[in-house]
């Protein structure tokens, strides 16, 4: 068949940008709302409800719902919630031995102060925006132990070092059949996941499961949270959807959106999901891909890349920093299996990390 190619004067581009070190990118467009427009939507009855929420020390939103015309004459009050949020187990049960807040003391008061640059509407609930808060004393002083504060600690030391973090998250997740409510009536045993056989980048089994994946894909994308790509994984009714890179608290936010959206879409459609590391020792278990890297603060150059570098054109700061994330894999473990369930994952030919190695 003739292929007719419009000359490239005449051709329609897409703006692009340009890094410093001459590879190009995508101009990145936000579905994310500002103050503004969420008052004009929700006087105009777009909006009715609100949410306002915090990160856990689980990674789960924790906040309330506003009506529209409360969040109208409330704008800037936040939230206001009890600083056992902060203290609290998988369960929600109330865990003791902490300094921040505990039995003894007594559970206080804390703050949510909204981060107005969070704002987005949630598609796959109904006239549904979120406001994502950083937690504060009543008294206006930074909660350090929250989650988002003790990354923007970090992020603001490596900024003072001239690195500017940027990650990416690459979740799974298992789909299953069975409705949440099902799930916990059979005691989570013999639940049917959402495929019959190991289904790693297999187009046709992904077929099956792309009703469900598609709605993720674009509820994210609608919701700020820009989604690369979905594929089936390794176990049965395994799925992977990976999200575009970004600054290091921009990603940690869509992180949370992106796991607590798509619990919400799934009970939304009469399936379940879990994000376990091992829900059943016979199937391959979930991970968690964290990609990081370091840009400079004021051309925005990736710097892990030397042309004239070491080993694969790696540069030495990235060198060093490869050192320090196999030094330090162990104390890592906090906060990259931090449950019991987590080291059930940790079984030999399995794909599992039982080794702290570095590969090219």
């Amino acid at each position: 068949m003739a292929r007719t190619v419009t000359p490239a004067k005449e051709r329609a581009t897409t703006p692009r940008t340009e890094r410093a070190n001459g590879q190009s990118r995508r101009q990145e467009k936000t579905a994310k709302i500002t103050l503004e427009e969420l008052v004009r939507q929700t006087k105009a009855g777009e909006v009715d409800t609100v949410i306002i929420a915090i990160a856990d020390l689980q990674g789960r939103l924790m906040g309330k719902r506003l009506t529209g015309p409360y969040f109208l004459d409330h704008v800037d009050e936040g939230l206001h919630a009890c600083d056992y949020l902060l203290a609290m187990d998988v369960d929600n049960e109330p865990l003791p031995g902490f300094k921040f807040t505990n039995w003894g003391t007594g559970y206080g008061d804390m703050h949510g102060h909204p981060d107005l640059s969070t704002i987005r509407r949630l598609p796959w609930l109904e006239k549904t925006a979120l406001i994502l808060c950083d937690v504060e004393t009543m008294g206006g002083d930074p909660v350090q132990i929250a989650p988002r504060q003790v990354l923007r600690r970090q992020v603001e030391r490596a900024r003072k070092l001239g690195f500017n973090p940027k990650v990416g998250s690459e979740l799974e997740f298992s789909l299953f059949r069975d409705t949440y409510e099902q799930a916990a009536a059979k005691d989570y045993r013999g639940l049917e996941p959402y495929g019959r056989y190991i289904e790693d980048y297999h187009i046709l089994q992904g077929t099956k499961a792309e009703w469900f994946n598609r709605l993720v894909r674009n509820g994210m994308e609608a919701a700020g949270v820009p989604v690369e790509n979905s594929k089936g994984e390794w176990g049965f009714g395994q799925q992977e959807i990976n999200l575009r890179f970004a600054e290091a608290i921009e990603m940690a936010d869509r992180h949370v959106v992106y796991k607590n959206g798509v619990k919400e879409i799934a009970a939304l459609n009469q399936v379940a999901v879990t994000f376990m590391a091992k829900w059943n020792m016979q199937q391959a278990g979930s991970s968690f891909h964290l990609h990081s890297s370091f840009w400079d603060v004021k051309s925005d150059r990736a710097l892990f890349h030397a042309a004239n570098g070491g080993a694969h054109g790696m540069s030495p700061l990235f060198q060093h920093y490869l050192a320090g994330l196999i030094a330090l894999a162990r104390d890592f473990s906090l906060f990259y299996a931090p449950y019991v369930n987590s080291y059930k994952c940790y079984q030999a030919t399995s794909f599992a990390p039982t080794s702290i190695v570095w590969s090219w």
